[in-house]
């Protein structure tokens, strides 16, 4: 099963932005200087605009860090803005300073340059498919993902929709594979608790349905444990869970003997995200008999996997 990782950057909410034109409208409003203006179509004035805002933003730390700062926080400005931030349309002039259309837009593509994460943009995923979907929802809040959804799903067969994000099921990452079971199980009625009691036969993504929606009913085998253990856990990691709290996860209450003892199962699972699990665990976890048995699960895991080929 194939993953995406943002591993340097807790997942970020969406934003919302208006079409290229009124961005485009907007820089050519801005109060640059002469030699910034860009001519041409929208798309040409927007990618000349982004390069000059990279040039003078990497030339200074202190205005990167806090254009970056802004856009993370979604907070305004404290104290006086700089007057870069301000000539490049960046940050709406009248208090309270926050970042303006064209701010958002730049930020995005500074923290999508310098981190991989590709933020996602309110409406965007509209015409995307399931798999690209239900990645972009990760970093959702509620309301916002029932709005993505709702968008998603106009003009498209209720019953299309529901085959489609059934399908993808198997091959997104954990978080969005967490994300696209809790819609079918919530979002889409009998038909899409029925497609999802049609994957419970699949192995590995029945055991991992079962477990996140407590049916009982379908117990995972004992090669599949491992697989669900990691893949819930994986889950916590892709979202940008602090260590402690994945640990946790994971320990179900057991004590580090219990533990230790467990850990070794992760071996077997195959699951594409067993290494950083278990790195999870030798680098954070505060009892050295647990750590010590990750290490070795982990030298097991690339063991089997030269076997594997």
């Amino acid at each position: 099963m194939s993953s995406h990782h943002d591993d340097t950057l807790p997942l970020q909410p969406p934003i919302r932005l208006p079409g290229d034109a009124t961005l485009a409208a907007a820089v050519r409003a801005a109060p640059l200087a002469e030699e910034l203006k860009a001519e041409g179509d929208d798309s040409e004035v927007l990618a000349a605009w982004a390069g000059h805002c990279r040039d003078l933003l990497a030339a200074d730390g202190t205005l990167l860090l806090e254009l970056v700062r802004m856009f993370l926080t979604r907070e305004p400005h404290q104290g006086v803005v700089p007057e870069t931030l301000t000539g490049l349309g960046l940050v709406r002039q009248e208090e309270p300073y926050t970042l303006s259309w064209l701010g958002l837009w730049v930020a995005r593509l500074i923290v999508a340059a310098t981190t991989g994460q590709e933020i996602p943009v309110m409406g965007s995923l509209a015409d995307a498919d399931a798999g690209t979907l239900l990645h972009g929802l990760r970093s959702y809040p509620e309301a916002e993902r029932d709005e993505e959804l709702a968008g998603w799903l106009k003009g498209r067969d209720n019953g299309d929709a529901v085959a489609e994000i059934a399908a993808a099921l198997a091959t997104v990452s954990p978080l969005s594979r967490a994300i696209g079971i809790e819609l079918l199980a919530t979002q889409f009625g009998d038909e899409g608790r029925l497609a999802l009691s049609r994957q419970l036969e699949k192995r590995k993504l029945g055991a991992v349905i079962a477990a996140r929606t407590g049916r009982t009913d379908r117990q995972p085998a004992p090669d599949e444990i491992a697989w669900v253990l990691v893949d819930m856990a994986a889950a916590l990691l892709e979202f940008g869970d602090q260590p402690g709290q994945v640990i946790e996860s994971i320990a179900l209450g057991m004590d580090a003997d219990e533990q230790a003892g467990t850990i070794p199962i992760l071996a077997f699972g195959d699951h594409p995200w067993t290494g950083q699990v278990l790195r999870l665990f030798i680098d954070h976890h505060p009892d050295e008999r647990v750590a010590a048995a990750a290490r070795k699960a982990l030298r097991r895991l690339r063991g089997l996997a030269d076997v594997r080929g």
